[in-house]
Protein backbone atom coordinates (compact mmCIF):
# COMPACT_ATOMS: atom_id res chain seq x y z
CA UNK A 1 0.00 0.00 0.00
CA UNK A 2 3.02 2.24 1.02
CA UNK A 3 4.75 1.84 -1.99
CA UNK A 4 1.52 2.34 -4.17
CA UNK A 5 0.94 5.59 -2.54
CA UNK A 6 4.52 6.84 -3.00
CA UNK A 7 4.64 6.00 -6.68
CA UNK A 8 0.98 8.33 -7.00
CA UNK A 9 2.86 10.68 -5.35
CA UNK A 10 5.99 10.85 -7.13
CA UNK A 11 3.80 10.59 -10.22
CA UNK A 12 1.65 13.43 -9.10
CA UNK A 13 5.15 15.82 -9.05
CA UNK A 14 6.08 14.83 -12.18
CA UNK A 15 3.47 17.08 -14.25
CA UNK A 16 4.82 19.22 -16.66
CA UNK A 17 3.98 22.35 -14.71
CA UNK A 18 5.22 20.92 -11.53
CA UNK A 19 8.41 19.52 -13.02
CA UNK A 20 9.05 23.03 -14.54
CA UNK A 21 8.53 25.26 -10.95
CA UNK A 22 10.60 22.12 -9.36
CA UNK A 23 13.06 23.22 -12.07
CA UNK A 24 12.31 27.33 -12.00
CA UNK A 25 12.62 27.29 -7.79
CA UNK A 26 16.44 26.32 -7.89
CA UNK A 27 16.83 29.75 -10.02
CA UNK A 28 17.24 31.50 -7.24
CA UNK A 29 18.05 34.98 -9.04
CA UNK A 30 15.09 34.74 -11.50
CA UNK A 31 12.50 34.06 -8.61
CA UNK A 32 14.03 37.48 -7.15
CA UNK A 33 13.28 39.16 -10.61
CA UNK A 34 9.55 37.48 -10.77
CA UNK A 35 9.26 39.30 -7.54
CA UNK A 36 10.52 42.34 -8.52
CA UNK A 37 8.67 42.42 -12.14
CA UNK A 38 5.52 41.50 -9.98
CA UNK A 39 6.13 44.78 -7.52
CA UNK A 40 6.76 46.82 -10.31
CA UNK A 41 3.43 45.56 -12.24
CA UNK A 42 1.11 45.71 -9.05
CA UNK A 43 2.71 49.18 -8.51
CA UNK A 44 1.59 50.42 -11.66
CA UNK A 45 -1.93 49.39 -11.34
CA UNK A 46 -2.13 50.72 -7.91
CA UNK A 47 -0.52 53.81 -9.29
CA UNK A 48 -3.77 56.24 -8.38
CA UNK A 49 -3.84 54.92 -4.47
CA UNK A 50 0.05 54.43 -3.87
CA UNK A 51 1.52 57.50 -5.62
CA UNK A 52 1.93 60.30 -2.83
CA UNK A 53 1.03 62.94 -5.70
CA UNK A 54 -0.25 63.75 -8.47
CA UNK A 55 2.56 63.75 -11.11
CA UNK A 56 0.88 66.48 -13.19
CA UNK A 57 0.17 68.76 -10.11
CA UNK A 58 3.06 71.25 -9.91
CA UNK A 59 4.54 72.64 -7.10
CA UNK A 60 6.48 75.83 -7.18
CA UNK A 61 7.49 76.09 -3.56
CA UNK A 62 9.84 72.83 -4.26
CA UNK A 63 10.81 73.46 -7.72
CA UNK A 64 14.25 71.46 -8.39
CA UNK A 65 14.01 70.05 -4.86
CA UNK A 66 16.17 66.95 -4.03
CA UNK A 67 15.28 64.07 -1.88
CA UNK A 68 13.80 64.96 0.86
CA UNK A 69 11.38 63.22 4.20
CA UNK A 70 8.71 64.74 1.63
CA UNK A 71 9.78 64.08 -1.53
CA UNK A 72 11.94 60.59 -1.32
CA UNK A 73 13.18 61.17 -5.16
CA UNK A 74 13.07 64.80 -5.02
CA UNK A 75 11.06 67.13 -7.60
CA UNK A 76 11.62 68.15 -11.27
CA UNK A 77 11.61 71.97 -13.21
CA UNK A 78 8.15 72.48 -12.00
CA UNK A 79 8.08 71.07 -8.97
CA UNK A 80 6.26 68.01 -9.56
CA UNK A 81 7.49 64.59 -7.18
CA UNK A 82 9.85 62.21 -8.93
CA UNK A 83 8.78 59.35 -7.42
CA UNK A 84 4.78 59.41 -8.47
CA UNK A 85 6.12 60.34 -11.97
CA UNK A 86 8.04 57.08 -11.80
CA UNK A 87 5.06 55.07 -10.37
CA UNK A 88 2.74 56.46 -13.31
CA UNK A 89 5.33 55.60 -15.76
CA UNK A 90 5.48 52.36 -15.08
CA UNK A 91 1.67 51.98 -16.59
CA UNK A 92 3.22 53.32 -19.56
CA UNK A 93 6.55 51.77 -19.80
CA UNK A 94 5.32 48.68 -19.10
CA UNK A 95 2.42 48.54 -21.08
CA UNK A 96 3.94 49.52 -24.17
CA UNK A 97 6.08 46.62 -23.30
CA UNK A 98 3.66 43.92 -23.33
CA UNK A 99 1.72 45.49 -25.94
CA UNK A 100 4.39 45.61 -28.44
CA UNK A 101 5.97 41.90 -27.44
CA UNK A 102 2.63 40.35 -27.68
CA UNK A 103 1.70 42.23 -30.98
CA UNK A 104 5.34 41.52 -32.69
CA UNK A 105 5.05 37.88 -31.04
CA UNK A 106 1.66 36.81 -32.50
CA UNK A 107 2.63 38.30 -35.79
CA UNK A 108 5.84 36.11 -35.87
CA UNK A 109 4.52 33.09 -34.38
CA UNK A 110 2.10 33.09 -37.28
CA UNK A 111 4.44 33.73 -39.95
CA UNK A 112 7.15 30.96 -38.45
CA UNK A 113 4.47 28.75 -38.03
CA UNK A 114 3.39 29.03 -41.81
CA UNK A 115 6.75 29.27 -43.25
CA UNK A 116 7.66 26.33 -40.74
CA UNK A 117 5.13 23.69 -41.63
CA UNK A 118 4.36 24.37 -45.41
CA UNK A 119 7.97 24.48 -46.58
CA UNK A 120 8.63 25.29 -50.47
CA UNK A 121 7.86 28.59 -51.90
CA UNK A 122 6.48 30.15 -49.20
CA UNK A 123 8.80 29.48 -46.31
CA UNK A 124 11.60 31.14 -48.76
CA UNK A 125 9.58 34.13 -49.40
CA UNK A 126 8.63 34.89 -46.41
CA UNK A 127 12.15 34.56 -44.61
CA UNK A 128 13.61 36.57 -46.97
CA UNK A 129 11.19 39.20 -45.62
CA UNK A 130 12.30 38.53 -42.02
CA UNK A 131 15.88 38.87 -43.24
CA UNK A 132 15.25 42.44 -44.93
CA UNK A 133 13.98 43.24 -41.41
CA UNK A 134 16.82 41.97 -39.53
CA UNK A 135 19.28 43.78 -41.76
CA UNK A 136 18.20 47.11 -39.84
CA UNK A 137 19.16 47.61 -36.39
CA UNK A 138 16.45 47.45 -33.92
CA UNK A 139 16.35 51.13 -33.07
CA UNK A 140 16.78 52.34 -36.31
CA UNK A 141 14.12 50.47 -37.87
CA UNK A 142 11.69 51.31 -34.55
CA UNK A 143 13.24 55.22 -35.36
CA UNK A 144 12.25 54.67 -39.22
CA UNK A 145 8.69 53.40 -38.72
CA UNK A 146 7.91 55.73 -36.63
CA UNK A 147 9.39 58.61 -38.61
CA UNK A 148 7.04 57.10 -41.37
CA UNK A 149 3.89 57.05 -38.68
CA UNK A 150 4.69 60.00 -36.54
CA UNK A 151 5.19 60.18 -33.54
CA UNK A 152 3.21 59.03 -30.38
CA UNK A 153 2.78 55.86 -28.15
CA UNK A 154 0.56 53.87 -30.32
CA UNK A 155 3.15 54.50 -33.24
CA UNK A 156 6.31 53.10 -30.22
CA UNK A 157 3.87 49.73 -30.20
CA UNK A 158 3.76 49.48 -33.60
CA UNK A 159 7.75 50.15 -34.49
CA UNK A 160 8.81 48.14 -31.17
CA UNK A 161 6.72 45.27 -32.94
CA UNK A 162 7.61 45.47 -36.07
CA UNK A 163 11.26 44.51 -35.64
CA UNK A 164 10.11 41.79 -33.09
CA UNK A 165 8.34 40.09 -35.49
CA UNK A 166 11.51 38.57 -37.75
CA UNK A 167 13.07 36.70 -34.54
CA UNK A 168 9.60 34.82 -33.33
CA UNK A 169 9.34 34.02 -36.89
CA UNK A 170 12.64 32.38 -36.77
CA UNK A 171 12.19 30.77 -33.54
CA UNK A 172 8.86 29.73 -34.55
CA UNK A 173 9.86 28.76 -37.65
CA UNK A 174 12.97 26.23 -36.50
CA UNK A 175 10.92 24.16 -34.28
CA UNK A 176 8.15 23.54 -36.83
CA UNK A 177 10.75 22.08 -38.93
CA UNK A 178 12.08 20.04 -36.42
CA UNK A 179 8.39 18.73 -34.95
CA UNK A 180 6.89 18.20 -38.11
CA UNK A 181 9.48 15.48 -39.22
CA UNK A 182 8.58 13.60 -35.56
CA UNK A 183 6.23 10.38 -35.49
CA UNK A 184 3.15 11.64 -33.48
CA UNK A 185 3.26 14.71 -36.09
CA UNK A 186 3.61 12.34 -38.72
CA UNK A 187 0.98 9.76 -36.92
CA UNK A 188 -1.64 12.87 -37.22
CA UNK A 189 -0.58 13.60 -40.59
CA UNK A 190 -1.48 9.72 -41.59
CA UNK A 191 -5.22 10.19 -40.07
CA UNK A 192 -6.02 12.71 -41.99
CA UNK A 193 -5.71 15.98 -39.50
CA UNK A 194 -6.12 18.95 -40.97
CA UNK A 195 -3.18 21.28 -41.51
CA UNK A 196 -4.33 23.49 -39.53
CA UNK A 197 -4.96 21.27 -37.02
CA UNK A 198 -1.72 19.92 -36.52
CA UNK A 199 -0.02 23.36 -36.96
CA UNK A 200 -1.78 24.82 -33.67
CA UNK A 201 -2.24 21.55 -31.80
CA UNK A 202 0.62 19.26 -32.62
CA UNK A 203 3.99 22.02 -33.25
CA UNK A 204 2.73 25.10 -31.45
CA UNK A 205 2.99 23.74 -28.22
CA UNK A 206 6.38 22.84 -29.00
CA UNK A 207 7.49 25.64 -29.84
CA UNK A 208 5.95 27.44 -27.33
CA UNK A 209 8.90 27.06 -24.69
CA UNK A 210 10.95 29.01 -26.93
CA UNK A 211 8.75 31.68 -27.47
CA UNK A 212 7.85 32.26 -23.91
CA UNK A 213 11.69 32.66 -22.78
CA UNK A 214 12.59 35.08 -26.06
CA UNK A 215 9.05 37.01 -25.33
CA UNK A 216 10.54 37.67 -21.53
CA UNK A 217 13.84 38.47 -22.90
CA UNK A 218 12.46 41.10 -25.61
CA UNK A 219 9.99 42.56 -23.26
CA UNK A 220 13.28 44.49 -21.49
CA UNK A 221 14.48 45.27 -24.82
CA UNK A 222 11.41 46.96 -26.00
CA UNK A 223 11.23 48.83 -22.07
CA UNK A 224 14.51 49.95 -23.12
CA UNK A 225 13.41 51.17 -26.83
CA UNK A 226 10.42 52.51 -26.13
CA UNK A 227 12.57 54.86 -23.56
CA UNK A 228 15.38 55.59 -25.85
CA UNK A 229 12.39 56.79 -28.29
CA UNK A 230 10.80 59.16 -25.93
CA UNK A 231 14.57 60.44 -24.73
CA UNK A 232 14.66 61.41 -28.47
CA UNK A 233 11.54 63.36 -28.98
CA UNK A 234 9.49 59.94 -30.76
CA UNK A 235 7.58 58.52 -27.94
CA UNK A 236 5.25 59.53 -25.25
CA UNK A 237 5.00 63.37 -25.23
CA UNK A 238 4.92 65.53 -22.38
CA UNK A 239 3.48 65.81 -19.81
CA UNK A 240 3.16 62.62 -19.80
CA UNK A 241 5.38 60.64 -16.89
CA UNK A 242 7.32 58.12 -19.20
CA UNK A 243 10.62 57.00 -17.74
CA UNK A 244 12.59 58.06 -21.29
CA UNK A 245 10.82 61.52 -21.40
CA UNK A 246 11.46 62.08 -17.68
CA UNK A 247 15.62 61.49 -18.62
CA UNK A 248 14.91 63.87 -21.69
CA UNK A 249 13.84 65.91 -19.44
CA UNK A 250 16.08 65.98 -16.36
CA UNK A 251 19.48 66.10 -19.21
CA UNK A 252 19.37 69.86 -19.21
CA UNK A 253 20.10 69.75 -15.21
CA UNK A 254 22.69 67.47 -14.93
CA UNK A 255 25.09 68.60 -12.80
CA UNK A 256 22.62 70.90 -11.07
CA UNK A 257 19.82 68.50 -9.94
CA UNK A 258 21.04 65.08 -10.98
CA UNK A 259 18.36 62.91 -9.32
CA UNK A 260 15.97 64.19 -12.46
CA UNK A 261 17.75 61.52 -14.00
CA UNK A 262 19.17 59.47 -11.98
CA UNK A 263 15.89 58.08 -10.45
CA UNK A 264 13.93 57.48 -13.94
CA UNK A 265 17.27 56.06 -14.98
CA UNK A 266 17.13 53.46 -11.66
CA UNK A 267 13.76 52.51 -12.91
CA UNK A 268 14.85 51.40 -16.27
CA UNK A 269 17.84 49.86 -15.22
CA UNK A 270 16.30 47.34 -12.52
CA UNK A 271 13.31 46.81 -14.78
CA UNK A 272 15.32 45.29 -17.92
CA UNK A 273 17.52 43.80 -16.07
CA UNK A 274 14.44 42.31 -13.95
CA UNK A 275 13.42 40.65 -17.54
CA UNK A 276 16.76 39.58 -18.31
CA UNK A 277 17.26 37.93 -15.44
CA UNK A 278 14.20 36.10 -15.52
CA UNK A 279 14.36 35.26 -18.90
CA UNK A 280 17.53 33.18 -18.43
CA UNK A 281 15.96 31.40 -15.42
CA UNK A 282 13.10 30.74 -18.01
CA UNK A 283 15.27 29.22 -20.33
CA UNK A 284 16.85 26.89 -17.92
CA UNK A 285 13.59 25.40 -16.15
CA UNK A 286 11.82 25.18 -19.97
CA UNK A 287 15.20 24.00 -22.37
CA UNK A 288 14.81 20.05 -23.13
CA UNK A 289 18.49 20.15 -23.71
CA UNK A 290 19.59 21.44 -20.67
CA UNK A 291 17.12 18.33 -18.54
Amino acid sequence: MSTTVEISAASAIRTPLGEFWRRFRRQRVALVSGAVILTLIVGSVLAPLIAPFDPSAPDYDNLLAGPSALHLAGTDAYGRDILSRIIWGGRVSLSVGFLSVALGGAVGVILGLISGFLGGWVDSLLMRLMDVLLAFPGIILAIGVVALLGPGLDNVIYSIAVFSVPVFARLVRGSALSLKQTLYVQAARSIGVKPLLLMLRHILPGAMPGVIVYASLRLGTSILTAASLSFIGLGARPPSPEWGAMLADGRSYLGVADHLTVFPGLAIFVTVLAFNLLGDGLRDALDQKLR
